[in-house]
């Protein structure tokens, strides 16, 4: 496989998978290849006992300009059909993610930063949603992520003007969660993932579909809870004074 070829490279490290959106020659723009291949990895990366932790991130100083657009010439329906594909598989991922973005996150990659758990971002990177520089309406399913992010009036800036925002309005909107100074976000990263890998799955699990707005799962969390181990596992360490091993996993009660 040649150096520049567009796809996602993949690696897993001490319990966090790391996904790295590579399309140098574009600024890390998703190809239609691209995005019907995510779904799949993501779902052979969830069936992995060892990952526990998912970071999303681009090559080199970029994070993900977006859609290819010559993707587009082969309908605007479909290639948005596909990217919101790869988005909700992304929010559906059942363990903790977080986008890891520099210099541009914009369109089709501000989609994926969305779809995160998580955004942690380098200061100098831009923001942006930019269907209506394209005459494109942006799907429902990712507006309203938008709108859970950012609120409504921050949506509409983003989706009526096309515009560009810095990491200042980024992080004062919630768009993103912590900034970092230059060279300090690869750091920030493998440290908060570490700690995310070392928790709770099942806290984390319940916690991410709780905060989602599901109400019918209630019993469902009660009795992993009771049944998984990592309550007693967690209390204790902590009475040890020793790092817990938690060691549930989605299916592990049956």
């Amino acid at each position: 496989m040649e150096p520049t070829e567009p796809r996602l490279i993949t690696s897993v490290e001490r319990g966090v998978a790391t996904v790295v959106i590579a399309n140098p020659a574009k600024r890390n723009a998703m190809t239609t290849a691209m995005w019907r291949s995510l779904p799949e990895l993501l779902e052979r990366l969830a069936a992995d006992p060892s990952v526990r932790a998912l970071v999303l991130t681009g090559a080199g100083n970029t994070f993900c300009a977006g859609a290819d657009i010559s993707a587009l010439r082969e309908g605007a329906e479909t290639a948005q059909g596909l990217a919101v594909a790869a988005e909700e598989a992304l929010a559906a991922f059942p363990l903790p993610t977080l986008a890891a973005v520099r210099g541009y996150c914009v369109g089709g990659g501000g989609q994926l930063a969305a779809a995160c758990d998580l955004r942690f971002a380098e200061e100098g990177a831009s923001f942006g949603v930019t269907p209506a520089k394209l005459g494109i309406v942006y799907p429902a399913s990712s507006t309203r992520r938008l709108v859970s992010l950012v609120g409504p009036a921050t949506a509409k800036h983003l989706l009526f003007s096309g515009e560009l925002i810095g990491t200042e309005r980024a992080l004062r909107t919630g768009l993103v969660d912590e900034v970092l100074p230059a060279g300090g976000l690869d750091g920030r990263v493998e440290e908060y993932a570490g700690v995310l890998a070392s928790r709770s799955l099942l806290t984390q699990a319940a916690a991410k579909e709780f905060a989602t707005g599901r109400t019918d799962r209630d019993a469902h969390w009660a009795a992993e809870a009771r049944g998984g181990g990592d309550t007693a596992e967690g209390v204790t360490a902590f009475l040890e004074r020793r790092a817990p091993r938690f060691t549930w996993t989605p299916g592990a009660t049956g």
